[in-house]
């Protein structure tokens, strides 16, 4: 666990743990808004050699990125309504697509996030701080 005090460092979290990432890696994200879920997707993605402009999947529910290494497949489950509306976008074709699954608020779902998913979690400390827990990488 670690806080980050900028955007600019929650990116760069993200960027370093694009080197431990391996095809079939799920990622399940959690925290409030603004809590800096997105912004560390930009440097995974930006680590995984994306040259891809990430952003927020809130209301198109998934956004694909091609890395170098490996494709990034990011979702948001905060507009999904139910497990049948998660299927119906793919998520079980894609998660286990051989590429990086990428998922925020994934709590919203746990029962259809496949184990051994990492669960990162985000909180907002305060201004620009936010706290990143990612013991599930140690």
């Amino acid at each position: 666990m670690f806080i980050s005090a900028s955007a600019a460092e929650t990116e760069a979290a993200g960027t370093r743990l694009a080197e431990k990432i391996q095809g079939g890696d799920v990622l399940a994200l959690v925290g409030d808004l603004g809590a800096g879920k997105t912004q560390f997707v930009k440097g995974l993605a930006k680590g995984l050699g994306s040259k891809d402009v990430v952003t927020s999947p809130t209301f198109t529910l998934l956004h694909e990125y091609q890395g170098d290494r490996l494709p990034i497949y990011h979702f948001d489950f905060y507009r999904i309504e139910s497990l049948a509306a998660l299927r119906a976008i793919g998520f079980d074709e894609l998660v286990f697509a051989g590429g990086v699954t990428v998922i925020e608020w994934a709590d919203r779902f746990a029962e259809a996030i496949p184990s051994p998913a990492r669960w990162i979690k985000f909180e907002i400390v305060s201004g620009d701080q936010r706290r990143i827990d990612l013991s599930t990488f140690v």
